[in-house]
C-alpha cells in the first residue's frame, strides 16, 4: 500500500477541492442547501439507487414533505406511495422512524456527530458521516462504495471490500486525508470523482484531476482495484400467485409485518417446490422473475377461485389498488396478467 506524507495530503486536498469547485455536481437538488433533513432523505434514497433515478423522487418527496416534522406526522401509506418504484421499502419506513425520533424524542434537535447520528433508526456509519460532515462540518470520512473504489486505487489498498472488517481499515486510512476545513465538500468531491473519472468500469484515469496521486493507474493495475470477492448467487425460490377475480375486482392479501415485502398488498403468494405443484389454470408460460439481494423469486400466475377470505385478504378494484403503494414485484405480476389477457 502507498502512504502519503503531510505535504502530499495537503496537495491532494487542494487538487481535489479545486476540481470540485469547478466541476462538482452542484445542480443536484439535495446540494441546494446542507439542511440535515435534506441530506438524510437524499442519502437514504441514494442507497442502491442511481443518482438520475433519485432526482425526481427527491424533488417530489421534498415538495410534499418539505420538513422533518412533515415526514414524522405523515401517514405511512403516503410515504410509501412517494417511495413507490425505488424498492427496498424498509428504507422508507426507517426514514420515517428517524424523522419521528428527531421530532418526538429529540424535540427537533439533530445530533451533530456521526456517532450520535447513528442513534437514529436506519442510519448507519456511512449515512451518519455524510450528514455530520456535510451539515455540521465534522471531519470524518463517509466511507461508501465510491470511497472504497477511489482510495483503493489511489493508495493500492489490498483489503477486500466485501469483508465488513475492511471498513475500519479504509476509515483509518482516509480519516487523516479528509480536509478539516471542508469535510463535507471533500466527501462529496470523492462521490463525484467516483462517478466520473474513477468509475467501476472504463475509468478515465488519464484525464482524472487526481491522476498524479493514483498509484494503481501509474502501475498499470487499476483494473485490480478495489479487491472484492464475488457475491454468492441468490437462492432460487418458486411461488404460485393466485389470481382470483370477482365483479371486476382482484383478490389481494396483506403480507406479514416482517420478512420480504412486509406490510404490502400482493396477490396471494404460496411457495412451491416445483411447477408440478401448481393448482388451477396456469396463466403464464414463463414465470415472473424478481431478484432480491439474496433471493430470486420465480412466480407463476394461476387463476383460482376463493370461498372464504382470510382476515388479511380483500377484493380490490383497479382504482383501489392503483391508489396503494405496491411493491415492484406486484407491478410485474399485474403487467404479466394484463399482457396475458
Amino acid at each position: 500500500m502507498e502512504t502519503w506524507n503531510e505535504q502530499t495530503i495537503k496537495k491532494f486536498r487542494k487538487t481535489l477541492l479545486d476540481w470540485y469547485d469547478d466541476e462538482g455536481r452542484f445542480h443536484l437538488p439535495w446540494r441546494v442547501n446542507h439542511e440535515p433533513y435534506r441530506v438524510l432523505v437524499s442519502e437514504i434514497m441514494l442507497q442502491q439507487t442511481r443518482v438520475d433515478t433519485v432526482i425526481p423522487y427527491f424533488e417530489r418527496f421534498m415538495k410534499q414533505l418539505p420538513t422533518v416534522e412533515d415526514l414524522a406526522k405523515a401517514p405511512e401509506e403516503v410515504v410509501l406511495k412517494l417511495w413507490e418504484g425505488l424498492g427496498y421499502y424498509s428504507r422508507a419506513r426507517n426514514l420515517q422512524k428517524a424523522a419521528q425520533f428527531v421530532v418526538n424524542e429529540l424535540h427537533g434537535s439533530w445530533p451533530e456527530s456521526s456517532e450520535d447520528l447513528q442513534s437514529l433508526p436506519g442510519v448507519g456509519p456511512y449515512t451518519a458521516a455524510a450528514i455530520s460532515s456535510i451539515s455540521f462540518g465534522e471531519t470524518v470520512p463517509a466511507v461508501d462504495g465510491n470511497q472504497y473504489r477511489v482510495f483503493s486505487r489511489l493508495l493500492k489498498i489490498d483489503a477486500d471490500i466485501a469483508d465488513t472488517k475492511s471498513r475500519k481499515i479504509f476509515y483509518d486510512i482516509i480519516a487523516p486525508i479528509v480536509d478539516p476545513e471542508r469535510p463535507g465538500d471533500f466527501n462529496q468531491a470523492i462521490m463525484d470523482l467516483g462517478s466520473s473519472y474513477m468509475t467501476t468500469k472504463n475509468p478515465n484515469s488519464a484525464q482524472s484531476p487526481v491522476r498524479q496521486f493514483n498509484a494503481a493507474y501509474r502501475d498499470g493495475v487499476e483494473d485490480q482495484y478495489p479487491v472484492k470477492t464475488k457475491k454468492q448467487r441468490p437462492i432460487k425460490q418458486l411461488f404460485m400467485a393466485s389470481v382470483v377475480k370477482k365483479n371486476g375486482q382482484l383478490l389481494f392479501e396483506k403480507r406479514p409485518n416482517n420478512g420480504l415485502l412486509a406490510g404490502f398488498w400482493t396477490f396471494p403468494l404460496k411457495q412451491i417446490d416445483s411447477v408440478e405443484d401448481l393448482v388451477g389454470e396456469q396463466l403464464n408460460i414463463k414465470p415472473v422473475v424478481h431478484i432480491f439481494t439474496h433471493r430470486r423469486w420465480e412466480i407463476w400466475l394461476v387463476e383460482q377461485k376463493a370461498d372464504n377470505l382470510q382476515d388479511n385478504q380483500r377484493y380490490l378494484s383497479p382504482e383501489e389498488w392503483q391508489s396503494l403503494s405496491l411493491p415492484k414485484v406486484q407491478h410485474k405480476l399485474l403487467e404479466k396478467l394484463y399482457d396475458t389477457e
